[in-house]
């Protein structure tokens, strides 16, 4: 399971929102570029940008701060936030983003999804953001009656890379994982999930690891890097320490 620090962007600063909250945030740097290069240093083998912005927009608004974390750092770099098109979607791997997260754009228009994925094999994520297990859009601003598993499985066998599942009611508030409903994704589709929201330190890496069998691949890693309830190192260390332990039987 690999741990993947959050960078996520507003006004081209690094910040962190409670709830996806736009009036509740906290500033960490105005340098996005060299918190990456910090993650790399300390192990990170992939980083996860959300262009906050361009999610409520629905149109990319920070691609400039993008770019610098792209040119910044050398593991691959996921970004989501406001990818409503093909277009952006070719823009984005130009400037050298590793895979593109679609969340909004594949409840309201499946086709996209679908001809994403053809096009651009292992390079696009479908992000789940859910509150009560029912998928949420437009940058957590409506909810649909959609269960999140219900939408996951109407989307398996399109060539999808990967799920990244959050829930909102935790995001930023480091309560915890909800590792339940994880699983719960995890285990009904054969897509890899990345665990997102809500990790509060090194007990939720522990817990996840416990079900990483049922197919987490990864989990998110925000607020409790920035605020310091646990290190990157450490998270890192817990997860391959486990892998290797595992391999080894």
């Amino acid at each position: 399971m690999i741990i993947i620090p959050a960078i996520d962007l507003k006004g081209g600063k690094c910040v962190r929102l409670l709830q996806g909250d736009f009036d509740r945030e906290t500033v960490y740097s105005r340098e996005p570029a060299d918190v990456a290069r910090r993650w790399q240093d300390k192990g990170a083998e992939r980083i996860h940008v959300v262009d906050l912005d361009g999610s409520k927009e629905g149109t990319p608004l920070n691609r400039k701060s993008i770019e610098k974390i792209v040119n910044a750092v050398e593991v691959p770099v996921q970004v989501g936030g406001g990818i409503r098109d093909i277009g952006t979607i070719e823009a984005y791997l130009a400037l050298g983003v590793s895979r593109c997260i679609l969340g909004t754009v594949a409840l309201k228009n499946r086709q996209l999804l679908v001809e994403a994925c053809r096009r651009f094999p292992g390079h696009i994520i479908l992000g789940l953001d859910a509150r009560n297990e029912r998928v949420a859009v437009e940058g957590w601003m409506e909810h649909s009656d959609l269960s999140a598993v219900e939408m996951a499985k109407s989307y398996e066998g399109i060539g999808i890379d990967a799920l990244v599942y959050t829930d909102i009611s935790r995001d930023g508030m480091q309560t915890g994982v909800n590792v339940a409903a994880t699983e719960k994704l995890a285990r009904a589709v054969s897509i890899p999930v990345i665990a997102s929201g809500g990790l509060s330190g090194i007990r939720d890496i522990d817990a996840l690891l416990d079900v990483q069998q049922s197919g987490i691949m990864g989990v998110i890693v925000g607020k409790a890097l920035y605020d310091g309830a646990m290190t990157l190192e450490e998270a890192i260390d817990t997860a391959k320490r486990r892998d290797r332990r595992e391999n080894s039987h």
